[in-house]
């Protein structure tokens, strides 16, 4: 059975915190750029436009889930579970560029 994964309202986990350093980043190698641009096509055009929606609220604009739920008009636990399963796949396509 997979192990289950699960993710906080603020980016304190060290994954969020990689993610957060590797999109926020604006002096880097050719290895990060290349990286960043592979995982904002990711985001683009894998992902649902819920996921899409959702990863680029909390990542882009600093919302919480709380927030995003009540932007969204859906509940904090269905946000964060649309974010695990984004999270999932964008990591699944990742570890071939790693």
């Amino acid at each position: 059975m997979a192990k289950r994964v699960t993710y906080s309202d603020k980016a304190n986990g060290e994954t969020d915190k990689r993610i957060m350093r590797l999109l926020g980043h604006n002096d880097m190698d050719e290895r990060t750029a290349m990286l960043r641009r592979v995982m904002l096509k990711v985001i683009n055009n894998e992902l649902t436009p819920r996921q899409k929606e959702i990863i680029m609220l909390y990542y882009f604009q600093d919302m919480t889930l709380t927030d995003i739920g009540d932007r969204l008009g859906i509940s904090p636990q269905a946000a964060s579970a649309a974010m695990s399963r984004a999270k999932l796949r964008l990591f699944r396509i990742l570890q071939y560029y790693v």
